[in-house]
């Protein structure tokens, strides 16, 4: 086994995931959010969602990230959360908003797939229905001892903070944070896709998918779910779409089976997903443990809903 080489395949794939996926979607979506923060428009929509999303335990500001990661990618809502841990939004409610997304479905694994048959319409609602339930169960159970306690700024600093910064000031202060915290997930998807790497180079993947193969006979499963579930899990949602689609070309899966997989095989719960997210800043890794039970049930209620309706 070639460790050396799977180490450096490792680092090559992570780098240009940060480079080429991360950065990019970073970049725009920050300076964005800076910008609608700069100009008030942040608290405005704060003060108009607020009262709709409090029985879920979600902020206004958490709202970007439900349709970012919805309908872009799942490097999109970093620039929420980012924008939510500086301005001290309370524990309570990031770790209800860090399960929200764990929970959902990611917009640039949702999109490629419709050519081969998911339905777009059904998987957005059951991840938006499965995100909330997250929440909520995070925000009134898990997370419920938590502090409510908003940390923040005094008015003269968000007044000169509103005031006090140009165009460029806002695009070059954005870029910077975008680049750091893409970056900074680096080392945990360089671990992820090396220990994907050492399983595929051991054998380990075909010897699971033998061991597990009477099993999923036995609750009528087909054994083809075996390798995307292990890349999502290790690897994340890039690479599992990279291994549906030699699937769904080889006609191992049908559109059935991947719209009725889809509640389960489609979230960011897993080891890049978590590394990328817990990265942002030192809170969301004390706050992690509150986020795991919600995170959960939203996945469950999703993979239950979509077969169902499949």
């Amino acid at each position: 086994m070639d460790i050396i080489g799977i180490i450096m395949s490792a680092g090559k794939a992570a780098v240009d995931v940060a480079l080429y996926t991360l950065i990019p979607v970073m970049v725009v979506m920050l300076v964005i959010m800076k910008y609608l923060e700069i100009k008030g428009i942040l608290d405005w929509i704060v003060r108009l969602m607020t009262p709709v999303l409090r029985p879920f335990g979600v902020t206004g500001i958490a709202i970007f990230a439900l349709i970012q990661l919805n309908f872009v990618s799942f490097a999109a809502p970093l620039a929420a959360l980012a924008v939510m841990e500086k301005r001290g939004t309370s524990d309570r409610h990031l770790a209800a908003a860090l399960a929200m997304l764990f929970a959902m479905g990611q917009g640039n694994v949702f999109y490629p797939l419709i050519p081969f048959g998911l339905h777009w319409g059904n998987a957005i609602l059951i991840s938006v229905a499965g995100g909330l339930a997250a929440a909520a169960i995070t925000y009134h159970l898990t997370g419920r001892r938590l502090s409510s306690l908003t940390l923040k700024q005094s008015e003269d600093d968000l007044h000169n903070e509103k005031t006090g910064q140009g165009l460029i000031a806002i695009i070059n202060g954005a870029g910077s944070d975008a680049i750091r915290l893409s970056l900074g997930s680096v080392p945990m998807l360089i671990l992820s896709l090396t220990i994907v790497g050492i399983l595929k180079a051991c054998g380990a993947i075909e010897g699971l998918t033998a061991l597990l193969e009477p099993l999923l006979t036995w609750l009528n499963l087909p054994v083809v779910y075996v390798m995307p579930a292990l890349t999502k899990l290790l690897a994340g949602g890039t690479a599992y779409y990279g291994v549906m689609t030699d699937i769904l070309h080889k006609g191992l899966m049908t559109p059935l089976q991947v719209n009725a997989s889809a509640g389960f095989m489609i979230q960011t719960f897993d080891l890049p997903g978590i590394g990328i997210f817990l990265g942002i800043a030192s809170r969301f890794v004390r706050l992690f443990r509150y986020a795991i039970p919600g995170a959960l049930a939203g996945i469950l209620l999703r993979g239950v809903m979509h077969i169902l309706i499949s």
